[in-house]
């Protein structure tokens, strides 16, 4: 059915909205969250020519980052979060892994999520000391289980991402990998199970 042509809500305030209203909008919103994978490699595409002085711009830096992890033999959802640890930059110029890590959190494990929230501040181990900045601080996360595993990701994957001759492949190579992590949420407070 054409998107005009579907039923539509009524109401003009939502406290005076009604099930049927709530019906209307669910029927669209299907279809809706079907497409966030596609919405996230647009997205993703606006990285391609933004250097930021960088040797690579930052769509390359994000591929290689993902090609490494693959290669290196880790999971899919690994390597997805790989592919968008820094889909945040261009919202997030302050901020850009908790951009990352808001997209990922229903679709990820609590590891994954924490390693992508995290990676800028461990990566800082590799360059804050050149910009005024502590490099230790990633160490007020000593201690937690998730800190070696962000560590490992940050020093094998992230910061060696920079590489104009390094095997990169290309978006397309993950896009499956990113539909099949997105198919369904794992966890999200639109989940009515009990106990949630």
């Amino acid at each position: 059915m054409n998107a005009t042509l579907r039923p539509r809500a009524t109401f003009t305030v939502m406290e005076h909205s009604t099930p049927e209203d709530w019906a209307a909008i669910g029927a669209c919103f299907v279809g809706f969250a079907q497409k966030l994978p596609d919405r996230i490699l647009d997205h993703l595409r606006l990285l391609e020519g933004d250097h930021g002085g960088f040797a690579v711009d930052r769509l390359t830096h994000s591929l290689q980052t993902a090609t490494r992890a693959h290669g290196a033999g880790e999971d899919e959802e690994y390597v997805v979060c790989a592919l968008l640890h820094d889909i945040g930059d261009t919202l997030g110029s302050f901020n850009h892994a908790d951009i990352a890590a808001a997209v990922l959190k229903p679709f990820v494990s609590e590891q994954n999520l924490w390693m992508v929230e995290k990676h800028a501040i461990f990566q800082g181990y590799f360059y804050f000391h050149h910009v005024g900045l502590d490099r230790n601080m990633r160490d007020r996360f000593r201690g937690h289980p998730f800190f070696e595993a962000t560590a490992r990701f940050c020093e094998r994957y992230d910061s060696p991402a920079f590489d104009p001759a390094a095997e990169t492949m290309p978006l397309d190579a993950f896009a499956p990998m990113l539909r099949r992590v997105f198919a369904a949420p794992k966890r999200s407070f639109y989940d009515a199970s009990p106990g949630e």
